[in-house]
């Protein structure tokens, strides 16, 4: 995990807190708390993030975002712009007349090496 506990034993910490407080309504409150406050997530969003492999969140929904990043929806745009006597065009296809142009994007400085 990224803040050096591992899945285990965060889940076995969460597990005795809870147990700690016999299960009262304020224990479980508190362990909400805490559990939100350290990752952005409460108990329950750690579970089913152990249990589907995704990175869950009720946050994420609060925010009007997925639950889960990995069912956010990826935009790419089909953009391909050129070089014209009057400045840039660009279309939804590459190179839709086929005159051999360079993209924009392409030039011999924009090249990795």
């Amino acid at each position: 995990m990224r803040r050096g506990i591992s899945k285990l034993s965060a889940v076995f910490m969460l597990a005795a807190v809870v147990a700690l407080q016999a299960c009262s309504p304020v224990g479980i409150a508190q362990v909400e708390a805490i559990s939100l406050m350290a990752s952005d997530k409460t108990v329950v969003d750690h579970l089913v993030s152990y249990g589907s492999g995704k990175d869950c969140s009720i946050v994420r929904t609060e925010q009007g975002r997925e639950y889960c990043v990995e069912d956010e929806k990826q935009i790419t745009q089909n953009i391909f712009c050129y070089r014209n006597l009057g400045g840039v065009t660009c279309y939804d296809r590459p190179d839709p007349y086929r005159n051999g142009a360079a993209r924009v994007d392409q030039n011999e400085h924009n090249r990795p090496n």
